[in-house]
């Protein structure tokens, strides 16, 4: 995901390297980028404490540091005593989530895989995107403003202080369908983080007195003007266009551009088409490369299509859609605000009502990549068959030898690249099924919410990623040189197809307008039955005989070497039938 947008300035919150985690010190950590005018808090100091430094090198250093008595309230067996509406949890102690996130940890132990990283990390670029809007609006003051902004940027970067982003969003995939539990999870974490950073207990959030004094509460501060419901579908709609704009599209393009390349390079090579994996009238190879370029880049515009769909967010909607507790331009202004931070051009939905009681969005930016991965396996494909052989198949091109492809045929290479990104897109077809089941109504949309939303997104996440690495990985180890290993990129082999040409008896199209189509046909199943080619054949009866074509001149060798002329059926013109 793109950079988060920090604050310019940031308070210290007295936090001593020796009282917590990750505490803030007194070195400074330059913001990425300006904050929009008027929004910049007295002062920034985001760097980094010696205990949290000693992080990265030392996980045991860490969790000595979080046993300081000043940062938790653990009690001696490694655990600590969280509360939520529903009474006190145990908790881990070296974890930053609190009592709601645990229940969800022991209510759904299903698949062991969390909530992808991608949506956590949205969710702190949304989590800050709103905080700065409360602050606008003047329903949030600058402390507590500036706290969440900068626990969303930690977030955001991995949590490179406390462990990384797995050990405290540790929910799985199949939980409750709004996503509920990762929001709690979210609200939760950023509150944790700012009791670390104002030198309060871990869990204090809670706790009157603290709030009292400044501290964020994970619901009343963190999740203002916010739900759920509302939350956790433009979470998913921003990790999703984040990835497609800045990893799947690229990767699509740069695709398009190496088989437009070799379309080019080419179109003077002229081989045997096929159709029903039969011999058909010739074809170059760079028009056949052509339409594998512009399958691409019809995906490219098919993915565009995807980002404009995924452009509206259901923030702002709260539960149903209506907007309780929530300023009538919360959603407005937090869209703007996410556009700012990310590059991608976020809107409010037209219709709050339909973007969180459906997700039709998502499973028509599913339905896009489906498309993309059919598109895949076409051209795949094609090319293992055309690479086949090298010997016993049709070898019209050479494939790059990557590696052993039997452990007991020595010699033997596979198209093992190919046969991967074809995997790829069985795989994303897969994942496109499953999202639309979690679309459909009576199963995950249901009345006024989707519920089947984690699971959606997980599966779409993933084709986005399977996608955009089995493209590069197609790029790079087959299409193009290999500068890594050495191994060059995809070859022709031009006298193969020349030689294969000569020899097919779909040579006979041309002859149509000369003798007619069961003339033509009668002497293809000749040439065919003898052994011989076309050319061969047409000389023997036509041409030695002096027979006449159809306006009655006589037909010649050299006018069936030029009816006959590989490069001229390639090209759009002549009389009669074409065959097909």
């Amino acid at each position: 995901m793109a950079a988060m947008r920090r604050p310019e300035k940031f308070w210290v919150g007295m936090v001593g390297s020796k009282a917590c985690v990750g505490g803030v010190a007194d070195t400074p950590r330059t913001p990425r980028v300006r904050p929009p005018t008027g929004e910049v808090p007295e002062r920034y100091d985001g760097g980094m404490s010696k205990a949290a430094s000693t992080a990265k090198k030392s996980p045991s250093k860490v969790k000595n540091a979080s046993k300081a008595p000043a940062t938790t309230a653990k009690p001696a067996d490694g655990s600590r005593i969280e509360k939520d509406t529903m009474g006190e949890m145990t908790v881990p102690a070296n974890v930053l989530y609190g009592a709601s996130t645990q229940r969800a940890v022991l209510n759904f132990p299903v698949s062991g895989r969390p909530v992808p990283a991608k949506i956590i990390k949205a969710y702190a670029t949304l989590k800050a995107a709103c905080a700065t809007v409360n602050f606008g609006l003047k329903r949030l003051d600058k402390e507590r403003y500036s706290a969440i902004v900068e626990a969303c940027n930690e977030i955001h970067d991995g949590l490179p202080a406390f462990g990384g982003i797995a050990t405290h969003f540790p929910i799985d995939i199949f939980q409750t369908g709004s996503g509920t539990s990762t929001n709690m999870n979210a609200n939760e974490v950023i509150a944790n983080i700012v009791c670390l950073r104002r030198h309060a207990p871990i869990g204090s959030s809670k706790n009157a007195d603290y709030i009292k004094a400044g501290g964020v509460h994970p619901n009343d501060h963190v999740n203002m003007g916010q739900s759920s419901n509302d939350t956790f579908p433009t979470a998913m709609h921003i990790a999703a266009a984040d990835a497609i704009q800045n990893e799947l599209l690229p990767s699509v393009r740069e695709m398009a551009e190496d088989l437009e390349a070799k379309a080019k390079a080419w179109d003077k090579i002229v081989k045997i088409g096929r159709t029903h994996l039969a011999d058909a009238t010739p074809i170059r190879l760079g028009q056949e490369f052509s339409g594998f370029a512009s399958q691409l880049r019809h995906a490219e515009e098919r993915l565009e299509r995807a980002l404009e769909t995924l452009s509206e967010l259901a923030i702002g909607g709260t539960a149903v859609g209506t907007g309780i507790n929530s300023h009538e331009d919360f959603g407005k202004l937090v869209a703007k605000e996410l556009t700012r931070q990310t590059g991608v051009k976020f809107k409010e939905a037209e219709n709050h009502f339909e973007a969180q009681h459906a997700k039709d969005a998502y499973v028509e930016a599913s339905g896009h990549l489906k498309t993309l991965a059919v598109s895949l396996s076409k051209i795949a494909n094609d090319i293992r068959w055309l690479g086949s052989g090298p010997r016993c198949g049709i070898g019209e091109l050479v494939l790059p030898a990557v590696q052993p492809g039997s452990s007991i045929m020595p010699g033997k290479v596979n198209p093992v690249i190919c046969e991967a990104l074809i995997m790829v897109s069985c795989q994303v077809i897969g994942n496109d099924t499953a999202i639309t089941y979690g679309g459909f109504g009576g199963v995950g949309s249901l009345l006024d919410l989707n519920v089947a939303m984690p699971m959606m997104a997980a599966n779409l996440l993933e084709s986005i990623h399977l996608l955009t690495h089995g493209i590069a990985m197609f790029t790079n180890n087959l299409l193009g040189e290999n500068k890594a290993t050495g191994f060059p990129g995809l070859q022709p082999d031009r006298e193969r197809c020349k030689s294969l040409i000569e020899g097919s008896l779909a040579m006979c199209t041309s002859l149509v307008p000369v003798i007619g189509y069961d003339k033509s046909a009668a002497l293809a199943k000749d040439a065919f039955k003898q052994g011989k080619t076309v050319r061969q054949l047409a000389y023997e009866t036509l041409a030695d005989t002096k027979s006449k074509d159809v306006n009655g001149k006589t037909i010649t060798r050299e006018a069936i070497d030029e009816y006959l002329n590989p490069w001229s059926m390639t090209l759009p013109g002549g009389e009669g039938s074409a065959g097909g």
